[in-house]
């Protein structure tokens, strides 16, 4: 467990991870990330920022997305590593929101059908 260093200043963070079973692209990864800020109650102030290393800029197994959203609140980031077909998201806002809506919302977009795991922080 992190130590509190600031326990008056509100925020909430939750990690989601698993595999997907959808094909994945620029435009799909926009969409969830509007799609679970709005599902949330979180405010978006911008449109989301996506990053598709091109070929040769790092280790081929780590090929995908990087991708984040600004909230009012803070942001929501999302890693893709398209060959292993695997996620790993990341809500940090100051803002209360629902972990149970956000995990379900995250496994149904994504299809994941095998395990997927969840930690708060």
């Amino acid at each position: 467990m992190v130590k509190n260093l600031a326990p008056n200043v509100f925020r909430q963070r939750l990690l989601i991870e698993g595999f997907y079973t959808i094909e994945i692209s620029e435009e799909r990864l926009e969409k969830y990330l509007l799609s679970i800020a709005a599902h949330l109650n979180l405010r978006t102030y911008s449109k989301p920022i996506i990053f598709v290393p091109t070929s040769g800029m790092g280790k081929e197994e780590n090929a995908g997305y990087d991708a984040f959203v600004p909230l009012i609140d803070s942001g929501i980031s999302a890693y893709v590593w398209s060959n292993a077909q695997f996620f790993s998201i990341v809500i940090y806002t100051c803002k209360g929101f629902d972990e149970k809506a956000a995990i379900e919302l995250t496994r149904e977009y994504f299809a994941v059908s095998g395990e997927m795991v969840s930690s708060s922080f």
